[in-house]
């Protein structure tokens, strides 16, 4: 199977977006639900999309470590497995997600009719376990008044960051993401002078100028989350969205990074909660609270597009134990290309301390 033509993974940040996370119910019917809206994701997001062309309209489709096993069996992405929680001074924890739906526009009616489109053609296959809906805060700012995603590579490093090639050839094309959402305790942010505001973040507030390395605080944010390996900076791509409800005093961020192996944004994630070295961690989470955590593979656009033509059959691998059981579903079996890894579980890669 050709696996070339990525999702728009790169698209280009929007002024909305909505970051829908779901479940996958146990009836082994729900599984052909799953797989139908693979195959017509494409069409479905044309055909709202043509309502506003200059709406920018995109969505990806990125499923977790347990439904892939259930939904596609073997071989899988070599790098896939669940998200691992990470307890050092603070807790970065993980959380339930079958699947997720990143869909992204410059108008929020254009993103929530193509999610009321999705859950309506999934029906009752799934429960919804997470749904925030983003917005554009002044010029690209966060609710905590520093502007977010200004070192993202673009174009071309865009996509050397963030799209699969020759390591893992049967899922060429494809990409990991991460999502967290934070919220935030504004009212103790907001007592805190600007010029230590500035020390946690690694940047200016109000220019954004990042802070000359010489004064820069060794547990600013920003130096925590830069991973150089062998000389050469390892770089994701990152579509942050504040969200807040203001009436119930609620008020986050939803980091959302893509990248060609989730081992960079773990990485980062370790430097942050648990420090470079131990115990330097990033101060901005004492005033940000980690509430989910999952890890998703999102496979290629051309990988969605061929669903419908697979060949259901019996898996005869048997399930490991952090596998959801499911009364006696058959398991699909994803045919495999040439060159094909045939990879199962990662249980036995170290985990994060």
């Amino acid at each position: 199977m050709s696996s070339t033509n990525p999702q728009p993974v790169v698209a280009q940040l929007t002024r909305a977006a909505i970051f829908l996370v779901v479940t996958i119910k146990p009836e082994p019917e729900c599984d052909d639900i799953v797989r139908a809206l693979c195959s017509d994701l494409a069409a479905l997001l044309r055909a709202v999309g043509f309502r506003d062309l200059e709406g920018r309209l995109s969505c990806v489709m990125g499923f977790g470590s347990d439904a892939w096993d259930r939904l596609f069996g073997e071989p899988r992405p070599k790098d896939l497995h669940p998200f691992r929680e990470i307890l050092g001074r603070h807790h970065a924890v993980a959380t339930p997600g079958d699947i997720l739906f990143h869909i992204r526009s410059t108008r929020m009616d254009l993103c929530f009719e193509l999610a009321t489109q999705i859950m309506t053609r999934l029906g009752n296959a799934v429960s919804a376990t997470d749904e925030v809906h983003g917005f554009n805060y002044f010029d690209d700012r966060d609710l905590i008044g520093f502007v977010d995603g200004t070192e993202n590579p673009v174009e071309a490093a865009a996509v050397r960051a963030t799209i699969i090639g020759e390591e893992d050839a049967t899922f060429a094309g494809g990409s990991y993401v991460i999502v967290q959402k934070y919220l935030h305790d504004l009212t103790r942010w907001n007592e805190v002078p600007v010029e230590q505001q500035e020390g946690i973040v690694g940047r200016k507030k109000l220019s954004d100028i990042e802070l000359d390395d010489a004064v820069k605080p060794s547990f600013a944010h920003n130096a925590l989350t830069t991973i150089v390996e062998n000389g050469e900076q390892l770089e994701i791509v990152r579509d942050n969205m504040p969200f807040g409800d203001a009436g119930k005093g609620e008020f986050g961020t939803y980091f959302i990074g893509y990248a060609r192996s989730p081992r960079r944004i773990e990485q980062m994630l370790v430097n942050m909660f648990v420090g470079r070295p131990p115990g330097n961690y990033d101060r901005l989470l004492d005033f940000s609270r980690a509430v989910t955590g999952t890890l998703f593979f999102l496979p290629s656009a051309t990988f969605l597009d061929d669903v419908a033509t697979w060949q259901a059959a019996p898996s005869t691998a048997e399930p490991s134990s952090d596998e959801r059981k499911i009364d006696d579903a058959p398991k699909s079996q994803m045919p495999p290309s040439d060159g094909s890894l045939g990879i199962g579980s990662l249980k036995g890669e170290t985990g994060h301390e």
